[in-house]
């Protein structure tokens, strides 16, 4: 997806320093591909909705197929 917004289901959230800024790796398949492949979408803080949760349906912001901010369904 270039452009928009799809569901997903979240599958892990891992963060990370780099040069001692945090970021999270997320772990998410998309909701209508319950099978589907796992993606991986590096992402700051300030773009993770609060209180998200191993397993929660989230909404995912795509800019030119990056994602750019996880919401809370």
């Amino acid at each position: 997806m270039l452009n928009g917004s799809r569901d997903a289901v979240l599958r892990r959230m891992q963060p990370i320093s780099i040069h001692g800024q945090l970021s999270y790796d997320v772990h998410y398949t998309f909701a209508d591909e319950p099978d589907g492949q796992p993606r991986v979408a590096r992402i700051g803080p300030e773009a993770l909705a609060p209180g998200l949760q191993i397993g929660d349906k989230v909404r995912l912001d795509f800019l030119v197929g990056v994602v750019t901010a996880i919401h809370r369904l």
